[in-house]
């Protein structure tokens, strides 16, 4: 079942404003991304924090977990969305925990085709 639009905005509008935070549909559902990391998803109209240890903190223990699609590792279910403080501070603790992303292939030159012989 897709997310409807309006939960994400809601989800959004609740975070409030957070310099780095984007977000995009995918496959019906939608994806956070916070400093080009992705934190959060919103599948079936679930918000869900990418699983780490200053999340789980956060979210004061071990809140239940829910796989985003069927057959995917569980992520941590956030029920409460009123605590717009709250929420940007899962997310950067969450974003701080991650790795920095990888570099683009190629070093993010665009690919160009050799010319095809003659």
């Amino acid at each position: 079942m897709a997310s409807d639009p309006g939960y994400v905005e809601y989800v959004l509008d609740q975070i409030g404003p957070l310099p780095g935070l984007a977000h995009k549909r995918m496959f019906g559902e939608y994806g956070l991304w916070l400093d080009a990391k992705i934190v959060a998803l919103v599948c079936d109209d679930q918000f869900l924090l990418k699983p780490t240890d200053a999340g789980r903190a956060l979210l004061g223990g071990a809140p239940p977990g829910v796989p985003p699609y069927p057959g995917a590792k569980p992520w941590l279910l956030v029920e409460d969305l009123d605590d717009s403080e709250a929420l940007r501070a899962m997310l950067r603790a969450t974003a701080d925990a991650l790795p920095a992303p990888k570099p683009p292939r190629g070093g993010g030159r665009p690919k160009t085709r050799a010319p095809a012989a003659r």
